[in-house]
């Protein structure tokens, strides 16, 4: 089976695409740094050096420090296809940042974007 291109495409080349989307919503570059931390555990200085190192998808997500164990509860579809049903790991990866960026620039509260449950009385 052919891999995907997106796979050895770097992440480089996509994060400027991320940043417009958000900011042209009127969210900002930290606001999406942090989506990307609490998806793969990359802090902002390693972040910047994947994207100076041109570092690809694979890679990107191959390497991430920590997937967070809350990234199950990211459902829905993106990109005309559900996410629950990709089978491949790495494609099913970026489609979670993909609908996390997405989420972002639709003005969702963070909240509910990182996933986090409501605290109980």
């Amino acid at each position: 089976m052919a891999r995907h291109k997106i796979f050895t495409m770097p992440f480089a080349s996509v994060y400027p695409h991320y940043v417009k989307k958000v900011e042209v919503k009127g969210r900002t570059v930290e606001e999406l740094h942090q989506v990307i931390s609490w998806l793969t555990g990359y802090t902002p200085g390693a972040l910047a050096e994947l994207i100076e190192k041109k570092m690809d998808f694979e890679t990107f997500f191959n390497d991430a420090p920590a997937m967070h164990p809350d990234v199950v509860k990211i459902t829905g579809v993106i990109c005309g296809v559900r996410i629950e049903d990709i089978e491949d790991p790495l494609m099913r990866n970026i489609r979670y940042l993909d609908k996390l960026v997405d989420e972002l620039a639709k003005g969702r509260p963070m909240e509910k974007i990182l996933r986090k449950t409501p605290r109980q009385p």
